[in-house]
């Protein structure tokens, strides 16, 4: 039974109020159709319970009887879908709104929360009134405003951090979560914030650790935003009062909020108390991996003859996943249908795999095993299945059987890659009360018993694996049915139009057009309520934001690769960005692995891994006035070498996909090659770079 239905059930347990199927369509912004659906399935509860059913008359009206205030309470007692609450459960999801709440909340509003009746809540006051007391606070009640919490602002944030377990995935938690959380762009951006300051301070938190501190942030902007503050606390210092200035400065600036020095002090204490690791030794060779990976996609597209290097999904998981075909010795990776369809079915692409495998067997140091050619003709695919997927707008629904948040989850994902109309979202019992004409087919994470429709299986994550099922549906019902394409169908997005303006303008007005698409897709996300992405450059920077012109050097003389090397490192080292040891670390490693860092025909990208001296992700661009060799005969001689400092897997990797991909582009090496400044330099890559973003 999913959100939908129990707000259905709530308002129509509300006495002497005429509903109509219109009235709860237009409240719920569902077509009439969908609302009768839900109807039946209420009616197939009610028969459970032997009560009266709901009754449709004449215009829609919907008469019911007087028992919906005790089907909710038998509800909330029972496995439905997501809303299983035992008493305790009630008692701390009831406690947690009261602590989080800076205003009087009514009974009622509690009870509309737990989809019980207001008797429950008055029967489970009283232990939720000594659960408060526990944390030091007091509930305090008004006759004619309801109740709130009296306390200390720090026992308040503390409760509520206590209260939630970041660990959990059970439904009280997901209710305590969505009342008191921020929104997901405020969390995506405080997630890149405290991952940036760990390499910053050399802290890493455990995997716990760092939920609970970006739960706590959640807290904090939360309560921040309704007024609510730190009391004064005493200034104390410790180890880490300025990885918490750092994270709050950044926090501040970004979620549109007050930091002062108490709020520092607190979260200093909160991060004293958190668990710590030593760094990943897996992520020194990350840059290399990347490397080796964008070679390989670009040999395997034009073996293909399908451009694959635009798919920056392609990119990431590929580069993911080499990491473990790059271990000392072959990975075992369990039983696979999916592996073994994709080796039967497409043997061009393994083919291609097995022809350009060189590139990865070389840095492996050994054979490539049958199962790891499968594995990556696996990511092949389905990157193949995304690019030939977005122009078919099928119709279907998603049914899930784990929640609201699982189901969007999975929604997103698929909207990312497919132009599918996604026409509902339901609960996978449901499945069996739709009629065959519904849609296309129905995109599910379990199996559906009774159901009328073609369906197919995935996980909430849309794994490769899952992609290449769906095309193979697209494709066996394309097949098998006269459907239409419904190319016209396709949603207006943010990105969409984009894409259809950045061309006329760049035409139209060339001089002017970086400047303009640039505050054109801030206006276009803006009105599509999507400013996260421009936000979320300041720590997934564009190349252009790390090479301006300061970064830039024209007509450098080097008398050879390992002198260009240097002297493309040297303002990297005098600004801070990497110690001394990284520029011999970047020496000794072509020295060992070759020149696989040049990239292009005469483009050169020098880096090292992240243990060895790097402090702060940047770039340094120099153009030599004598282009020098690197050793490789087809890319050689090398005329630019950019130094690349990295500090993690990911904060560099969306510069590097735009620089890679803008290396294909003859005119904009030919614009590096004779520009005279370092400021037009900057220009060229930032005019480009808004041309393929």
């Amino acid at each position: 039974m999913n959100k939908r239905i129990m707000s259905i059930i709530q308002e129509l347990s509300k006495p002497n109020r005429k509903i109509t199927i219109f009235d709860l369509s237009k409240q719920f912004q569902v077509s009439e159709r969908t609302v009768r659906n839900d109807l039946n399935v209420i009616n197939d509860t009610l028969r459970e319970y032997h009560m009266n059913e709901l009754v449709l008359e004449k215009g829609g009206q919907v008469v019911r009887g007087n028992e919906f205030e005790t089907l909710l309470d038998r509800l909330s007692q029972k496995d439905y879908y997501a809303y299983k609450l035992s008493k305790e459960e009630r008692i701390k999801i009831a406690a947690v709104l009261l602590v989080s709440s800076s205003e009087y909340i009514t009974l009622s509003a509690i009870a509309d929360h737990l989809f019980v009746s207001r008797a429950t809540v008055i029967s489970d006051l009283d232990e939720i009134k000594t659960l408060v007391k526990r944390g030091n606070m007091e509930v305090i009640s008004h006759p004619n405003k309801g109740l709130r919490v009296e306390g200390k602002e720090s026992d308040k944030r503390l409760f509520l951090l206590r209260e939630t377990d970041t660990r959990s995935n059970d439904q009280s938690h997901n209710l305590i979560t969505n009342h008191v959380a921020v929104q997901s762009g405020d969390r995506i951006i405080i997630q890149k914030i405290v991952y940036e300051q760990e390499h910053v301070h050399e802290s890493f938190l455990t995997d716990d650790s760092f939920q609970k501190i970006i739960f706590y942030l959640g807290i904090m902007i939360s309560r921040n935003k309704q007024g609510e503050y730190l009391e004064k606390r005493k200034k104390k210092n410790n180890s880490k009062i300025l990885m918490a200035q750092d994270i709050l400065k950044y926090v501040a600036q970004y979620c549109q909020i007050q930091i002062v020095e108490d709020e520092i002090q607190f979260f200093s204490e909160i991060l004293i108390m958190a668990r710590y690791m030593s760094q990943k030794s897996s992520e020194k060779n990350a840059i290399k991996i990347q490397l080796i990976t964008r070679q390989f996609i670009e040999q395997i597209s034009d073996e293909l003859e399908t451009n694959l290097n635009c798919d920056y999904d392609f990119f990431e998981n590929l580069s993911n996943h080499l990491e473990s075909v790059f271990s000392s010795s072959p990975q075992s990776y369990p039983s696979n249908s999916v592996i073994d369809e994709v080796i039967e079915n497409n043997p061009k692409v393994v083919n291609a795999v097995e022809r350009k495998l060189d590139i990865i067997r070389q840095y492996a140091g050994r054979e490539i095993t049958e199962q790891e050619v499968g594995y990556i003709a696996v990511h092949i695919c389905a990157a193949i299945e995304r690019k030939k997927n977005k122009e078919i707008a099928f119709h279907v629904i998603v049914a899930c059987h784990a929640g609201i948040g699982t189901s969007q989850l999975l929604l997103e994902r698929l909207k990312k890659h497919f132009n599918f109309q996604i026409i509902d979202i339901i609960s996978s019992h449901e499945a069996k009360n739709l009629e065959a004409d519904r849609a296309d087919f129905i995109i599910s994470t379990v199996p559906l018993k009774g159901c009328k429709l073609d369906y197919v299986i995935v996980s909430p994550l849309l794994s490769d694996e899952d992609y290449i099922r769906v095309g193979n549906k697209i494709d066996t019902l394309r097949n098998s049915r006269n459907l239409p394409s419904r190319i016209e169908a396709k949603e207006i997005t943010a990105k969409g139009v984009i894409d259809v303006i950045s061309p006329v303008i760049t035409d139209m007005v060339p001089e002017k057009a970086p400047e303009l698409m640039k505050e054109l897709k801030k206006a276009v996300r803006t009105y599509f309520r999507q400013p996260i992405e421009a936000e979320a450059e300041i720590f997934i920077p564009y190349l252009h934001h790390l090479l301006p012109s300061t970064h830039i050097q024209l007509d450098v003389e080097c008398s050879d690769w390992k002198d260009a090397v240097r002297k493309s490192a040297e303002n990297l080292l005098r600004l801070g960005y990497i110690e001394e040891r990284y520029i011999d670390a970047m020496i000794t490693n072509i020295m060992e692995n070759g020149p696989y860092i040049v990239l292009s025909p005469g483009f050169a990208v020098p880096h090292e891994g992240l243990e060895q001296g790097s402090v702060k992700v940047g770039m340094n661009l120099i153009r030599l006035k004598n282009p020098v060799n690197f050793g490789d005969e087809e890319l050689d001689p090398v005329e630019f070498v950019c130094c690349l400092s990295a500090i993690d897997h990911k904060t560099h990797l969306k510069a590097f996909f735009n620089l890679v991909n803008m290396l294909k582009n003859e005119s904009f090496k030919q614009q590096l090659h004779t520009c005279t400044s370092p400021e037009d330099a900057a220009a060229i890559i930032e005019k480009y770079e808004y041309e393929i973003a």
